[in-house]
């Protein structure tokens, strides 16, 4: 994986842009000292590392419009943080950047609940947005698995889905509108509190940019009323291709469950070591939830469990208590933490459509015995939301080098069967040289085209999203 080399210009000029930021920004919101930007120098994809020059910790709008000013006008590359919990390499500094974290910006600043909103700043993690009001009966819907840790900010750059993207949608379509600074310190508002503005989707195009336009510092999001009940069945299968069927044949039934995750024996077998919560020891497990009255829940799950048994399931259980519903979606959410107790991995993100389920499973199945690496599948099966976990040992020399060849052809398989390179983790290195494979040259161009209007001199999370040859005339010209 490459990087640009550091502009010596900008390293050369480190003093006088840290004495700039220290104008505007409290002492304890700038970070300059080698071993403390250590904690910046990587995000959840560790496999990379490259301390940042400088890291700023701002706690308003002003303050990141101050400092993107000086920024901009020193010519300085900005990279926006969120948590650090990209997968993707979202948030990897450059050695000549300035690390831009949204963390201690996590007030809420407005609810609203007879419009069903709230805003707040983008440094609050999902979780605790859900947790701003829940007592009123509301909560946000998207849930990704790092939903405990992960900031809004991240959610916004990489529209974020999680388990019950299924039936609420992802990141974009719960987000209303937008606080955005832009590389000049310039700060704008899209959209608002209400859906659908009139215009341009402009929303549309910030949410999903990996911190390449602006630095989003505010979001109003949409909240909802809280359902009357859920519960969730689990269903075990002898074969993952079954599983995959499965998958299909409910979607095709019109019924639409809140989640459907799909787990390996792989996974399965490390959540319930991690979480104690139940799970069959089987080839595949399916996790289908469903949500509303005692008499609607019924319904629906008679009608999944009449399809799942057409796939001859070795095990069918409804949850019977909301304490038995927690344990079994808290081994889904500690799926990542208990794969990382077994082996180093590399987990990836392509989406694929339902149908090539089980297609895609078996090849992946082939392609894990040619490279010789293990795979732990687990994703959000309902919308063909990928994550296979590629085992690797990362201090046996090659290894790391085969697990992203071998994740490579994972994604263009993706690509090849309809799908594409990234369902919510987004592209940010990780995919970067992979996106000529699923774009065109022309398409390239107009996506970049898209960055020249926002941030013409490409300061922003420049090395990101778009391969280096293709986008180095731009990042030249702009140094």
């Amino acid at each position: 994986m490459d990087m640009p080399r550091p502009n010596p210009d900008v390293l050369a000029r480190k003093q006088t842009v840290l004495s700039r930021l220290l104008q505007v920004l409290p002492e304890d919101a700038v970070i300059h000292d080698p071993m403390e930007t250590r904690a910046y120098e990587c995000d959840a994809l560790t496999a990379y590392r490259c301390p940042p020059m400088l890291v700023v910790l701002p706690s308003t709008t002003q303050e990141v419009s101050d400092i993107l000013r000086i920024c901009h006008a020193e010519g300085v590359p900005v990279v926006p943080r969120g948590s650090g919990t990209s997968l993707a390499g979202g948030a990897l500094p450059t050695a000549d950047c300035v690390i831009l974290g949204v963390a201690r910006m996590n007030e809420v600043l407005e609810t609203d609940y007879d419009n069903r909103f709230i805003r707040v700043q983008t440094g609050r993690t999902n979780l605790s947005v859900t947790g701003a009001v829940e007592e009123e009966d509301f909560f946000y819907a998207p849930d990704p698995s790092s939903q405990l840790a992960c900031a809004i900010a991240g959610n916004i750059a990489m529209n974020s889905g999680g388990a019950h993207c299924l039936k609420y949608g992802v990141t974009t379509n719960n987000l209303m509108g937008v606080t955005m600074v832009m590389m000049d310190g310039s700060a704008v508002e899209i959209g608002g509190a209400h859906l659908d503005a009139g215009g341009l989707d402009l929303l549309g195009v910030i949410c999903g940019s990996e911190g390449q336009l602006g630095v989003v510092t505010e979001a109003t999001l949409r909240i909802l009323r809280k359902p009357e009940g859920a519960r969730p069945v689990l269903m075990g299968f002898d074969d993952n291709e079954v599983a995959g069927h499965c998958v299909s044949d409910i979607i095709k039934s019109g019924i639409l469950p809140v989640a459907i995750e799909f787990m390996d024996t792989l996974c399965i077998r490390a959540c319930e070591n991690f979480a104690h919560a139940g799970y069959p020891d089987c080839a595949a497990l399916l996790i289908v939830e469903v949500e509303g009255s005692d008499a609607e829940i019924d319904y629906q799950l008679s009608k999944i469990i009449e399809i799942a048994k057409r796939h001859n399931p070795v095990e069918l259980r409804e949850s019977q208590s909301a304490e038995e519903s927690a344990k079994i979606w808290l081994g889904r959410k500690s799926a990542f933490g208990a794969m990382g107790q077994m082996n180093d991995y590399m987990c990836l993100d392509g989406t694929i459509p339902v149908s090539s389920l089980p297609e895609v499973l078996r090849r992946i199945g082939e392609m894990s015995q040619e490279y010789g690496l293990p795979v732990g599948n687990v994703f959000h099966a309902g919308d063909g939301n990928m994550h296979p976990l590629i085992l690797f040992d990362a201090n046996k020399p090659g290894d790391l080098e085969k697990c992203e060849a071998f994740g490579a052809e994972i994604l263009k398989l993706c690509v090849d069967v309809g799908g594409c390179l990234t369902g919510e983790h987004g592209v940010g290195i990780e995919k970067r040289d992979l996106m000529s494979h699923q774009y065109a040259p022309q398409d390239l161009e107009a996506q970049m085209a898209v960055k020249d209007v926002f941030d013409p001199c490409w300061l922003l999370n420049p090395a990101k999203v778009f391969p280096l040859d293709v986008s180095a005339a731009r990042r030249t010209a702009a140094a």
